[in-house]
């Protein structure tokens, strides 16, 4: 490889987890590291001093201007938007910070900043880069950032979740929920589910989906209840690491038909995210198939 193919690939994980994180979507952040790629092979690399900070700027701003057009994209999307599941290593989980970070929750949290907010917040926060090299890449004074940076600080500490759940709790509150939903059992979803649970279910308008948020372990328990446990016996439900969180992958005649991640706070159930639009499944599937080979 020469100088700059040997760079880009070293940094590429790096730079795909930047844009992920800032975009919320896989697909798109594989466009923005193409865009990243067609820049970074037409600079002169002796002119770079540091290599890293020079591709997160322009991955960071490659992200921000597609972020914006995703705001745009996102207002007539039909139902609740949910960010694109990404199957992680097991080795994200054990890394805490980085597996909140990409967690359906933490995401969930990161869309309602404004665009360079979630920049600066996960270029500080997540990844640790100095204020003035966040100046660069989002194009402000580092007065400016700093600024930002406390009250995108102030605005995600106020709506995180409670605590993080660690890998094993969020095992056994997700198994527990799949027990008591295969079952019909209501008194052991009553018993999973936190009081001010939230349902969400994505199917961007393509295939059927729960068009409004479902709020409360009563109403979610009904609904899991009373629908759902003739459909799950249908399927072949397996578990997953996504997003850095367990999680459950539903599939119908071998197909994905959704995925399922969980918000877990103190041993119960918070968050319920189903994605279900097809479009947001492709990377899963695909990914999925090639570990089975």
């Amino acid at each position: 490889m020469d100088s700059a193919t040997e760079a880009f690939v070293a940094h590429r994980n790096l730079l795909f987890t930047v844009a992920y994180e800032m975009l919320g979507s896989a697909a798109d952040a594989e466009d923005v590291l193409q865009e990243t790629w067609l820049r970074w092979a037409g600079v002169d690399l002796d002119d770079v001093r540091d290599q890293r900070a020079y591709l997160v700027r322009i991955t960071t701003r490659q992200a921000l201007g597609r972020l914006r057009s995703l705001g745009r994209r996102k207002e007539s999307y039909v139902g609740p938007w949910l960010p694109e599941p990404l199957l992680t290593s097991p080795d994200v989980a054990e890394d805490v910070e980085l597996a909140e970070s990409v967690s359906m929750a933490m995401l969930l949290v990161l869309e309602t900043l404004k665009p360079t907010e979630r920049a600066v917040f996960v270029l500080r926060e997540v990844f640790g880069l100095d204020y003035e090299e966040i100046a660069e890449a989002v194009d402000k004074s580092t007065v400016t950032v700093r600024q930002i940076a406390h009250r995108a600080r102030a605005h995600v500490a106020a709506r995180r979740p409670r605590s993080v759940a660690s890998p094993a709790e969020s095992r056994d509150a997700l198994a527990a929920f799949q027990r008591a939903v295969e079952t019909g059992d209501l008194q052991g979803l009553l018993d999973i589910l936190a009081p001010d649970v939230v349902l969400l279910t994505d199917g961007g308008g393509v295939v059927q989906a729960i068009p409004h948020p479902v709020v409360g372990a009563g109403k979610v328990a009904r609904l899991m209840e009373g629908g759902l446990p003739r459909l799950w016996r249908r399927v072949a439900i397996t578990p997953a690491q996504v997003n850095g969180c367990p999680a459950l992958v539903v599939r119908i005649d071998g197909e994905i038909d959704n995925v399922v991640a969980v918000r877990v706070d103190d041993g119960l159930v918070t968050g319920l995210y189903f994605v279900r639009n097809p479009e947001k499944l492709s990377r899963v599937q695909r990914e999925e198939t090639a570990v089975s080979r």
